[in-house]
């Protein structure tokens, strides 16, 4: 299987890991700190702001199994792509929301996967397309979240599942869960 790699990042990283953990042909999904100046970040350094890093996740993915394009539409299907710098009480440019494209061609579909997707939203998308540089995942608590802690932390049981249940209503074919409830 030839793997490939996407990065995005939407908001809190626990509650785009859950997301994509949920679609088929993604086969590993990794929380980190992306677009930053800050060698070794941490969660609390980049949480307060200074490091220029976004929360963001690493995906994974068969590209026999989902496509690049695809991974896009879930992206922006789960999040609110026209919130600067925001994502619901989550603020600050740590929860901007971003693509951070692996090569040239990345980089032309995450342009057109904008322009396909801004008719869905009111507003214009202002998710931006950023030269990533290093990748630091983040400390390993944060890895798999939602599984291992995530379903008892009131903040996570308020924004995750309706993130799942967009996936779910919109990409029922393409989740693990089968259009299981969220």
């Amino acid at each position: 299987m030839l793997m490939e790699y996407a990065t995005l990042a939407g908001g809190c990283f626990w509650c785009v890991e859950a997301v994509f953990n949920d679609v088929i042909g993604v086969e590993s999904v990794e929380s980190g700190y992306i677009g930053g100046h800050t060698e070794n970040p941490t969660y609390r350094a980049v949480c307060g702001g200074d490091t220029g890093h976004a929360e963001a996740i690493r995906i994974g993915f068969d590209p026999e199994k989902v496509s690049y394009d695809d991974l896009l539409d879930m992206f922006f299907a789960t999040h609110d792509p026209t919130q600067l710098n925001r994502q619901g009480n989550d603020v600050g440019t740590q929860y901007r929301s971003a693509i951070f494209p692996a090569s040239d061609d990345q980089r032309a579909a995450a342009e057109a996967g904008i322009e396909r997707n801004a008719e869905h939203w009111p507003a214009p998308i202002v998710t931006t397309i950023e030269d990533g540089g290093t990748w630091w995942p983040a400390e390993d608590y944060h890895q798999g979240y939602w599984d291992k802690e995530g379903q008892r932390n009131p903040y996570c049981m308020a924004v995750i599942p309706p993130k799942l249940q967009k996936l779910r209503r919109s990409f029922a074919e393409r989740t693990k869960s089968q259009g299981a409830k969220g």
